[in-house]
């Protein structure tokens, strides 16, 4: 019985290796392209319905939420589509290293959200900028296993999100517009970047 488990914690082990050297083909441009798409819809929505977003952050920062959770779903289900189709046997290793890659960035994000809206409500106008930041951070750590265009979309991401900080730090406010334009930007460049590589992956 111990050889076996030995066995089978080899075959892991090779399993893991050969996920860390391979190319993850699991995102998809379908799934992206959407998420960008809601991001400028969720940014011209607010614009609309919220005149003061700094008097509302709730609301504000709530729907921006949604439209995270919506995104992952999305692009989550098309990982996992996609992952069976392109990696087949590989396919629940490479998906666990993508999110495991991602995951630090995400908790990040979360746990800032937190403690700037119970301990520092007044700094919630930077919150934007650093997620931003944080998806950067993200993309550049899971960027050797994925389509090598992906630092494009990870360096806009960060440009951005520096960018948003230093544009509301002269004026403190939150704007719908300095998170629907940045991750809709970010989410079509990667769309673009999948698309290719996907194009590539199939002609091979």
């Amino acid at each position: 019985m111990g050889d076996y488990e030995r066995a089978l914690a080899d075959i892991d082990d090779i399993r893991s290796r050969m996920a860390a050297s391979t190319v993850f083909h699991g995102l998809g441009p379908a799934a992206l392209a959407t998420t960008g798409g809601l991001a400028i819809a969720t940014a011209l929505v607010q614009d609309a319905l919220i005149a003061f977003p700094a008097e509302r952050p709730g609301l504000f920062f709530a729907g921006w939420i949604a439209v995270a959770v919506v995104s992952v779903v999305l692009v989550g289900a098309e990982m996992v589509v996609r992952s069976r189709r392109h990696h087949a046997g590989l396919a629940d290793a490479m998906i666990f290293q993508a999110v495991h890659q991602f995951l630090p960035a995400g908790a990040a994000g979360a746990a800032l959200a937190v403690i700037l809206a119970r301990f520092a409500p007044d700094a919630l106008w930077m919150l934007p900028g650093l997620w931003q930041i944080l998806v950067s951070l993200g993309l550049f750590a899971a960027a050797p296993s994925l389509p090598r265009g992906t630092l494009i979309a990870a360096a806009w991401y960060f440009l951005a999100g520096c960018a948003v900080l230093m544009l509301e730090g002269s004026a403190p406010a939150l704007s719908p517009w300095s998170m629907g334009v940045p991750f809709a930007v970010g989410q079509l460049l990667l769309a673009a970047v999948v698309r290719h590589a996907s194009g590539d992956c199939d002609a091979r």
